[in-house]
């Protein structure tokens, strides 16, 4: 079942579970907000500016960088630039989460500079609120038979339809359930997340709760890379896999040089 009927309308799983993800990550948000002395109707302005911008990105980020699927579909990225109308039909294709990433930092950034406030303190509360709504939203992966691994045996593989495998797998039914495997680690992320905050609140300077989340949450897409099958390759390279790789040494190269100042002082 793709989704649920509302009349004549098909509300699809994916659709309603990005929502709830973001309805979830919201009230976190709105929680954590208050927990730091912020009005929390600082988040419900600022929702919509991200989801915006990056529901935008996001869209780039599959246009610009299409996963083997959609090439094989005829969806690559000359299709899109030859069929401008196609980039409007985000249910053709996809969203890539690296570009919503990339999308709801500069809508905070652009939040920040317009009301004044504070990018690494709003970051930080909305870190957690991220991990939430990814894992949820994940989840309409399952519903969509997407976002599988390699094949497997295990004991916890899943069963993919025909029409929902990859070409040259016709003929092979069960698989890893990367989606599973993101959501168990982003959860994972989430209580580190609200651990780390409270535990070492004191000691934490804004923006380091956010950096955390962009290291754990690098490292670990970093790694499922190597079991996903969908790839999206760029001059042969698997882009997304290198994206979390710059993520990652960027934020050590950065906690690593910040430690070495402080020693000099």
């Amino acid at each position: 079942m793709d989704g649920i009927y509302l009349g004549s309308i098909l509300l699809r799983w994916n659709g309603l579970l990005i929502m709830a993800g973001v309805a979830l990550g919201g009230m976190l948000a709105s929680r954590e907000a208050k927990h730091r002395g912020y009005d929390s109707e600082v988040i419900l302005d600022l929702i919509l500016p991200m989801m915006i911008w990056g529901t935008l990105f996001a869209r780039l980020w599959h246009v610009f960088t299409p996963p083997l699927s959609s090439v094989q579909l005829g969806l690559t990225t000359q299709h899109y630039l030859t069929h401008p109308l196609d980039l409007l039909s985000i249910w053709t294709g996809g969203l890539g989460f690296p570009g919503a990433l990339i999308g709801g930092l500069i809508a905070l950034f652009l939040f920040c500079r317009i009301h004044g406030f504070n990018f690494g303190e709003l970051a930080d509360i909305i870190a957690p609120s991220i991990a939430l709504g990814q894992a949820v939203g994940r989840l309409g992966n399952y519903f969509n038979q997407e976002l599988y691994g390699l094949p497997t045996a295990v004991a916890w593989k899943i069963f993919i339809s025909p029409e929902h495998r990859l070409g040259g797998y016709e003929a092979i039914e069960y698989y890893h359930p990367l989606f599973a495997y993101e959501i168990i680690l982003t959860l994972a992320s989430l209580v580190m997340l609200l651990w780390v905050s409270r535990r070492f609140a004191e000691k934490l300077k804004a923006g380091d709760l956010f950096l955390f989340y962009l290291f754990s949450m690098s490292i670990s897409r970093f790694l499922l890379e190597f079991l996903r099958l969908d790839v999206a390759l760029v001059n042969g390279v698997n882009i997304n896999q290198a994206f979390m790789v710059v993520i990652a040494v960027s934020v050590a190269l950065y906690f690593t040089a910040r430690r070495g100042a402080v020693q000099k002082l």
